[in-house]
């Protein structure tokens, strides 16, 4: 069994470097209204994520997002960095309500159509406080 993860969205070769930014992952394949992604070469193995396009907008709150852990060597403010660049945003500050308990602290964003994910520092990453970019 393996799992691929499906995101509806208006543009999908739009937001393919996004999607790839975030994710690591490089395109597998392209098809009319579609784009599949999946880890590069010799990185670990994960779903297939598609972008998947369609005719209506995203409305309300997404019922379930992605998150991504970037490596320690680009951490959280790098990939943020990056995806804001892409026209992803910041919604909101850190959430820092499992730092304390088991050593974790997100930023949520939304990708450039609103959909939302969050760029999680594992431990081992530097604390919010350390973050001057804000």
């Amino acid at each position: 069994m393996h799992l691929s993860v499906v995101l509806d969205c208006l543009d999908a070769q739009g937001l393919t470097p996004f999607w790839s930014a975030a994710m690591g992952y490089r395109v597998a394949s392209e098809l009319p209204g579609f784009v599949v992604l999946r880890p590069a070469e010799g990185e670990p193995r994960g779903p297939v994520f598609i972008l998947q396009q369609v005719p209506e907008d995203r409305r309300g709150k997404n019922r379930m997002h992605v998150d991504v852990h970037p490596p320690l060597d680009l951490g959280l403010p790098g990939l943020v960095s990056r995806l804001e660049d892409l026209g992803g945003s910041r919604l909101g500050e850190p959430v820092v309500d499992l730092l304390e308990t088991v050593g974790v602290w997100w930023q949520v964003m939304a990708d450039p159509e609103g959909n939302e994910l969050c760029v999680v520092a594992e431990p081992g990453h530097p604390g919010p406080e350390e973050w001057t970019d804000r």
